[in-house]
């Protein structure tokens, strides 16, 4: 009569639960996503490096751009880092009052970056400098227009964010996606800077 064998434990197929840290997933999977979404600026960057000398005889940056009005536009998105780094601020004092105030102020200079973008466009659209009008024009409405629809989809995102920390606080899965939140915004910083000096200020000179 055979005995069925058991088998230790111990043995070399066994593994020993792993316990990771929370939200470092999340942590590194929004890094990857950043990584992504800076090649694609980049692939944009370079495009416009390629045609932003392409005129088709029609108007270029000199006879367009109103650099006043993007510096402001500049000093909008620069100012909403600096009040999201001081909503940072408070959720580490676990001030959720502050949190949502700060948040709130940053709302308010990313939908002013918005409106005068907006407008920006309109007026070249009415000038007859449309996207269809020019390589040069094309490729400034890819790039500037990419960058307007993330900073639309962080203000959309940071509505979100103020209703989920009104209604359930600065719980540890609020805290982890305003970090998130936090890197994608300064992210975009980072871009606007690259094209208000690639863009607007080299194609001035």
């Amino acid at each position: 009569m055979s005995t069925v064998s058991q088998t230790p434990p111990g043995t070399f197929w066994e593994t020993e639960p792993h316990h990771h840290h929370e939200g470092a997933s999340t942590s590194i999977g929004f890094w990857v996503y950043l990584m992504s979404d800076c090649l694609m600026f980049a692939i944009l960057f370079a495009t416009f490096g390629v045609l932003g000398g392409s005129y088709a005889a029609g108007p270029g940056p000199k006879d367009l751009f109103d650099l006043e009005l993007v510096a402001l536009n500049t000093a909008f998105l620069l100012l909403s880092s600096i009040t999201y780094g001081f909503a940072m601020l408070a959720m580490v004092k676990n001030n959720r009052n502050g949190t949502l105030a700060w948040l709130a102020v940053t709302l308010v200079f990313g939908l002013a970056f918005l409106g005068v973008e907006l407008y920006e466009f309109n007026h070249l659209i009415h000038l007859g400098a449309g996207p269809q009008r020019s390589a040069f024009l094309s490729s400034f409405f890819a790039l500037v227009g990419t960058h307007g629809l993330h900073v639309a989809f962080g203000c959309l995102w940071l509505v979100t964010l103020m209703i989920q920390v009104r209604q359930r606080g600065l719980i540890p899965a609020n805290r982890r996606r305003l970090s998130c939140l936090s890197m994608f915004w300064h992210f975009l910083d980072v871009i606007w800077i690259g094209v208000f000096t690639f863009v607007y200020l080299l194609g001035m000179i």
